[in-house]
């Protein structure tokens, strides 16, 4: 059961955050289209987790990308990279004309995310499985220093069969890493399969609880809801956070959602033009 979210949340908030979704599934969509390549299922799946992490939980400074007391927002399924890279440009953290050199030979915009490369990024991942065991390292050491800033990890669900996910989950809990919150885009598809016919992820809520962490489970595309929860982290006091998000893989375009094959197909300048006219729709 999905839990309800009773804390009001301003009105300029969620309007703020689904702005910025709906320019990240746009913007991501046309860089795929240029590139020839990317996971558009996957960035259109994560959109609305992105946008209110970015627009109204994360405490950052794209002025100041380093700054030491900064929240860590860490993309483990790093293949959905466009996504990243569109909402960095939209909340300044770089120009949006690099947008257009995405995926091109030497481009700063990497397929998988480079943090030697780009101000925002946190950490280099793509190889599935690293991002929450460096989300765990980068959480204890804000415990070591006392520091405030916060951890959050963004995974996919068919990410979770590394078993590296699982040796982190453990050492979180028993560190006692209330600063760190995982959010499972539990959209149920991965590249060629359903998630449950490739390796079975349910009972999902029960088994990260099982590792000693405190679970929410939530609609991801439900922006009030995103907001109000990730903003009252840490759940249990002693416990990490665990938020899984329930998507649909391609939100916000018909003839993309919960199809698997949008995994990395690349669509034609038709269906570029059929995609970009829904989305202006759902933003009127």
């Amino acid at each position: 059961m999905q839990d309800k979210q009773t804390n009001p949340i301003p009105e300029a908030d969620v309007t703020n955050a689904a702005r910025l979704a709906n320019i990240i599934r746009r913007t991501s969509l046309e860089m795929v289209h240029a590139a020839g390549m990317g996971h558009p299922g996957g960035d259109l799946s994560s959109a609305d987790i992105i946008a209110a992490l970015f627009s109204g939980v994360l405490q950052i400074d794209p002025l100041n990308p380093r700054m030491p007391n900064r929240d860590r927002f860490i993309l483990s399924k790093g293949h959905c990279s466009a996504a990243l890279y569109a909402t960095l440009a939209e909340t300044g953290f770089f120009p949006r004309a690099w947008l257009s050199d995405y995926m091109k030979p030497l481009s700063l915009l990497n397929g998988h995310p480079d943090r030697n490369k780009l101000p925002g990024v946190e950490a280099n991942t793509g190889p599935l499985g690293h991002g929450l065991p460096i989300g765990t390292g980068a959480a204890k050491a804000a415990k070591l220093l006392q520091a405030a800033w916060r951890v959050f990890v963004l995974t996919g669900d068919g990410e979770l069969q590394e078993g590296s996910n699982w040796e982190a989950a453990m050492a979180a809990a028993h560190f006692e890493l209330d600063n760190l919150t995982v959010i499972v885009d539990r959209n149920r598809l991965q590249q060629g399969e359903e998630t449950e016919r490739t390796v079975r992820l349910e009972p999902l809520a029960e088994r990260w609880r099982a590792f000693g962490w405190a679970v929410k489970e939530i609609d991801g595309h439900d922006i009030p809801a995103l907001l109000s929860t990730l903003r009252s982290a840490p759940f249990e006091p002693g416990k990490p956070n665990c938020v899984i998000a329930h998507t649909h893989k391609g939100r916000g375009v018909s003839f993309i959602e919960d199809r698997v094959e949008w995994h990395h197909r690349v669509p034609t300048t038709e269906e570029l033009a059929a995609a970009l006219k829904e989305l202006a729709g759902a933003n009127a």
